[in-house]
């Protein structure tokens, strides 16, 4: 095998791999796999909905936050800074959404799992819950700025139910 396709099936594996797909490389550089692959994609509509959910139950419990929804593939499609949210709460929202999203599980549940923290871009404290759509993750939602990170995902949660019968 030339050099330049070793390098093309290598860098074709590395990116099913990256993007969570489950072929293998000689699946990937096979000639007759698609050429373009059909996903859902969280409208911008629906993620207004879901950040002025967020802002409306955090107004009611009192909590100054910012909401940080991300795409499947951890691009940042809304940030919403809420009045008096700190400075440490955008990021802190966007690892929460980024790390929900990536392994299509809420934030708290994954916690435990000090070996995730070595990923770049986690966060691994409660606060993200993922958006799923078909049973597959197709978005995240974090929030960060409450006292602790319960609160902070109660309020994604509610977030998330603003949307959750529209996702299919």
């Amino acid at each position: 095998m030339k050099l330049r396709t070793r390098l093309a099936a290598a860098s074709l594996a590395a990116l099913a791999v990256a993007g969570g797909a489950t072929s293998t490389a000689a699946q990937a550089a096979a000639p007759d796999a698609p050429a373009v692959v059909q996903t859902n994609v969280l409208s911008a509509d629906a993620a207004l909905k879901i950040a002025d959910a967020v802002q409306k139950e955090a107004a009611k419990q009192k909590q100054r936050v910012t909401v940080a929804i991300v795409d499947r593939s951890g691009a940042t499609r809304l940030i919403l800074k809420g009045d008096g949210a700190g400075p440490q709460t955008e990021e802190s929202a966007k690892r929460k959404a980024f790390t929900a999203v990536s392994f299509g599980q809420p934030t708290s549940a994954l916690s435990k799992n000090q070996a995730l923290a070595a990923i770049p871009g986690t966060l691994l404290l409660a606060g993200g819950v993922p958006v799923a759509s078909g049973g597959a993750p197709i978005a995240g939602i974090g929030v960060g700025g409450a006292p602790s990170g319960d609160i902070d995902e109660a309020i994604a949660q509610a977030g998330l139910k603003a949307v959750q019968g529209r996702l299919g």
